[in-house]
């Protein structure tokens, strides 16, 4: 088996960090919406990096099947479960990390698994999309009400337990991938659950150790980086060492550009600002800086929000549409770049302006992001990973899943040793 070159481990960095850095900004949003944005961004890294031109056709759709599939994941609570990760017995602190693996595995096995049916789709070996929506959301009701309801088999009481959701999802989709051979599908799909149910994990870990040491910094965030960005590297680790078709031309169709680039750049800002700049949020962070009548400085921070994602929207929209309306086969990869850049830019000037960070530098983190985006736009023409196509393995994935199990055993021991009681700590068992 050929090593890994250097430039493929870097690019699986830089995409590590553009999903780190996005997941990171979700944390100010939160829910389905906030997620999917973040999968989007992390789905156009890859594609970039792949210098694939084949890939800039399809790219669009790429990037909204993960941001769908990451958004999925939104659904599921794990306040709860964090909690557990910061008390001082090994069961409690073990199970929470083991949830959390769990959820973050949902999290990248679903995303990935989308992004990857994208990319495998092919005249040859078509993926029945409607088919894969059904199953989904029958697995996903079925096992949420034989799991959750009739056996009572709950993981956050009293929360929400539509991770019982997911799991049926990602059951649906393992089965349709293993059905129909799309093999490619599956390893962008494994990697990118093993990596961020690790990553979930390992950050909780990193959040609890910076919080007994009581470290000047937003550690939540730290948490949520983690899981970004081994999600982020697992999904690319699986891209690059899978076998793709080729496809030279491909029509360009509403299905396959405009409905999904409406859906990445306009229904999923929208939803994020119309979920995230209310009044009522906003206020308190307005006083705390201590403005001057924030309620005007409120409504005109919302409208200002508002047309950043519209116009750059409107713009991208007729962009696409005069490609297609001029009945090209292929888009080159200026348009995908630049989409890549603002799309990202426009997340990171939401992060800013909700937090207030744009009167204040009280948030760091906040501008550890720009630092993040002023890397990954550096890094990604410099880079072009080496794809190595690799067969499915099973019962090494098994294995790589147990030695995961095995270091979070290894990090509850560290973690109960390091703290007394902390704020926020939860217990499932007595």
């Amino acid at each position: 088996m050929k090593r890994l070159t250097k430039e493929t481990i870097l690019s699986m960095i830089i995409v590590g960090m553009s999903l780190g850095t996005a997941w990171a900004i979700r944390g100010q949003f939160g829910h389905e919406q906030g997620a999917a944005w973040a999968g989007g961004i992390g789905s156009l890294s890859i594609i970039l990096l792949s210098k694939r031109t084949d890939w800039y056709t399809k790219g669009i759709k790429a990037a909204f099947a993960g941001a769908v599939g990451w958004g999925l994941g939104g659904m599921m609570s794990y306040g709860a479960v964090v909690g557990y990760g910061r008390g001082v017995d090994f069961v409690n602190v073990y199970y929470g990390l083991l949830m959390l693996l769990i959820i973050g595995g949902l999290y990248g096995f679903i995303g990935g698994g989308l992004f990857g049916l994208v990319l495998a789709d092919h005249k040859a070996k078509k993926v029945r999309w409607h088919q894969v929506v059904i199953e989904m959301t029958v697995g996903g009701l079925i096992f949420y009400f034989f799991i959750i309801e009739q056996l009572g088999i709950q993981m956050t009481p009293p929360r929400s337990e539509a991770w019982g959701v997911c799991a049926g999802i990602g059951i649906a989709l393992l089965y349709y991938m293993v059905r129909t051979r799309q093999h490619g599908a599956l390893r962008v799909a494994v990697f990118a659950g093993l990596g961020g149910g690790f990553g979930f994990a390992f950050g909780n870990f990193l959040q609890v150790l910076g919080n007994a040491a009581e470290v000047s910094f937003n550690m939540w965030n730290v948490m949520e980086y983690s899981l970004g960005f081994f999600g982020g590297a697992g999904m690319a680790y699986g891209t690059f060492t899978s076998s793709w078709p080729k496809e030279e031309a491909i029509k360009l169709k509403n299905s396959n550009l405009l409905i999904p680039l409406v859906g990445l750049v306009l229904l999923i800002p929208f939803f994020v600002w119309q979920q995230s700049f209310i009044m009522k949020d906003l206020l308190p962070t307005m006083e705390r800086l201590q403005v001057e009548n924030p309620a005007s400085l409120i409504r005109l921070v919302q409208w200002l929000v508002f047309f950043v994602f519209l116009l750059p929207a409107i713009y991208w929209i007729r962009q696409f549409a005069e490609f297609k309306s001029a009945g090209l086969t292929s888009i080159k990869r200026p348009p995908i770049k630049h989409l890549f850049w603002g799309y990202f830019g426009i997340y990171i000037l939401f992060t800013i302006f909700v937090t207030g960070s744009f009167l204040s530098f009280y948030r760091i983190e906040q501008f550890l992001y720009i630092l993040n985006f002023i890397v990954i736009v550096w890094a990604l023409p410099q880079l072009k990973p080496t794809f190595s196509g690799r067969p499915i393995a099973p019962v090494k994935w098994t294995y790589a899943l147990l030695l995961i199990i095995a270091v979070i055993a290894v990090l509850t021991l560290i973690a109960i040793n390091t703290h007394g009681e902390v704020p926020g700590m939860n217990r499932r068992f007595e």
